[in-house]
């Protein structure tokens, strides 16, 4: 059984018991996460599209971790200008446990 899950803009193929990185959120480590937002929903025999979501559908996760990736530099120039500029960032992320599909 598997589940698309949309979170943080973009949307996910989830396993029970697949960890999986998105993006952050607002939930402290060691507490429970319900995404209602399925956009699609398989097991063995059936599988349900959405539309745009599946109604009556839950993903239950638990936070693991919160924490940032790693530094991503980013280097503008502009030749002739003595114009450079590096910057870096490090997008913060939330590492999730999907524990259970719920249905409905």
């Amino acid at each position: 059984m598997y589940a698309v899950i949309l979170t943080g803009g973009k949307q996910y193929k989830v396993f029970p018991g697949e960890k999986i990185k998105v993006e952050k959120i607002s939930i402290k480590e060691g507490e429970t996460v319900t995404f209602d937002v399925l956009m699609l929903k398989k097991d063995d025999e059936t599988v349900e599209i959405g539309t745009p979501i599946v109604e009556g559908a839950a993903v239950v996760g638990k936070v693991l971790k919160q924490g940032k990736a790693k530094k991503i530099l980013v280097f503008k120039k502009k030749r002739r200008k003595n114009y450079s500029k590096l910057i870096g960032h490090r997008q913060p992320f939330t590492e999730i446990l999907i524990e259970d599909i719920k249905v409905n």
